[in-house]
């Protein structure tokens, strides 16, 4: 690619373009970016590709490898984040194109069931109050269209879908389709008796379980935002942000492991708000009169995602610090140009498991902060990990008690730990 190019003009947004910065080639350029920097990264792990001038010393080999990969990890997550924006700038035409599939689905449903049965003023007001959300959302992502679209309410600080959010949304636009109907119904009427009948059925008495679950989500999100909020300026929890938001974030933690506490929540809502619309689809004169019983199983549910919240986290935390010993070394105190091996938990963040995350992480020594270096092994890194890492103690440390402290991807400090280093 040219200069000219590679600065924005003519030509450089095209079809095979790679440099990161425009929808046609951000997705592109961070696959080539990710597979040069795995190729990369195997072969350090193989011991390929070192210069002469640092192959004869372990610790500058250790040290050039940390930043040839750095400086590759760097890259790699500039490209993520090119591709997370374009990504995000599509998103809203996918989103519509989503809902108004959803309106066609319904008007064919209706239609099929309406066969035999004939149409019904249900029926035009299920439509058209469908029309109405639909137009909204639609409405919404063009406003927020380089945010995600219609998903932008339920993209949270940390650039991913937030469970919470969804599931209260879900209930939300549930209802308001729900009141629509109800409307619809109600403009339609030609008779005191049906229009008494329609607002009879916005009795709290029959919507009671809708409208306490809809309480109790909507409730739910906003003290969950407040609960994480919190615990991370508190530096009770870390988090990391990502890339760009996925459909998996309602289902997984920060680091993509299934989460319980997210799943059930998801799953019971979700079966909830089924039953809801069967009932509304039965009774449209009438707000959907969800069962207590199963009121109770999505507020326990609820309850259950908050105590999760509740329970996620933790600082990490120095157990211990010991001199890194190789086969062959004599036992010895810390002494200025040792490795050191602190012990722990916690000092990989969930989500920040990438290289460049990686390679953001210090140790800090007395005065010196140290980078941690980036140790290469076939799929992955020896160095360092949620558990343990090695750093060398730099010549600019005083010997003497000095007071060693990581500081992870995510800004969070541990606990402050004496060791004594020797002259």
């Amino acid at each position: 690619m040219s200069v000219q190019e590679a600065r924005g003009g003519v030509g450089a947004h095209g079809g095979g373009c790679t440099c990161g910065d425009c929808p046609h080639g951000a997705r592109a350029g961070h696959r080539q970016a990710v597979a040069a920097f795995l190729l990369k990264r195997d072969e350090f792990a193989a011991g390929r590709g070192l210069p002469v001038a640092v192959a004869h010393s372990a610790s500058a080999s250790r040290q050039w490898v940390s930043e040839e990969l750095t400086q590759s990890a760097e890259l790699v997550a500039e490209r993520g984040r090119a591709e997370g924006e374009a990504w995000l700038a599509r998103l809203w035409r996918w989103t519509a194109y989503t809902v108004w599939s959803a309106v066609v689905l319904l008007l064919l449903v209706q239609a099929l069931t309406a066969v035999g049965a004939g149409w019904s003023s249900a029926r035009t007001a299920g439509l058209l109050a469908a029309v109405l959300v639909a137009g909204a959302l639609t409405a919404a992502s063009w406003l927020h269209r380089g945010r995600g679209g219609a998903l932008a309410p339920v993209i949270g600080e940390d650039n991913r879908l937030s469970t919470s959010r969804a599931v209260a949304v879900g209930w939300v636009l549930f209802v308001a389709y729900a009141v629509l109907v109800l409307a619809g119904r109600l403009a339609a009427a030609s008779n005191h008796t049906e229009r008494d009948v329609l607002i009879s059925g916005l009795d709290l008495a029959r919507g009671a379980g809708v409208v306490t679950v809809l309480a109790v989500v909507c409730g739910i999100a906003v003290l969950v935002r407040r609960v994480v909020g919190l615990r991370v300026l508190g530096q009770r929890i870390q988090k990391v942000r990502a890339d760009r938001p996925r459909a998996a974030d309602l289902l997984t933690d920060d680091s993509g492991r299934g989460a319980f506490t997210d799943i059930q929540y998801v799953v019971i809502s979700a079966v909830a708000l089924a039953f809801a619309a069967v009932r509304l689809a039965r009774r449209p004169d009438q707000l959907p009169d969800l069962p207590w019983g199963l009121a109770v199983v999505v507020l326990v549910s609820a309850a259950t995602y908050l105590a999760g919240k509740y329970a996620d986290g933790g600082r990490p935390v120095v157990l211990s610090v010991v001199r890194a010993r190789e086969a062959g070394d004599l036992d010895a105190p810390i002494r200025t140009g040792d490795d050191i091996e602190i012990r722990g938990a916690g000092f990989v963040p969930p989500g920040a498991q990438g290289a460049d995350r990686l390679a953001r992480m210090r140790v800090r020594i007395g005065a010196v902060n140290v980078h941690v270096p980036l140790v290469p092994v076939t799929g992955g890194f020896s160095n360092p990990t949620d558990t343990a890492l090695t750093v060398p103690v730099p010549a600019d440390v005083e010997p003497g008690r000095v007071e060693v402290q990581v500081v992870t991807a995510a800004g969070v400090e541990t606990n402050r730990y004496t060791i004594d280093v020797t002259e």
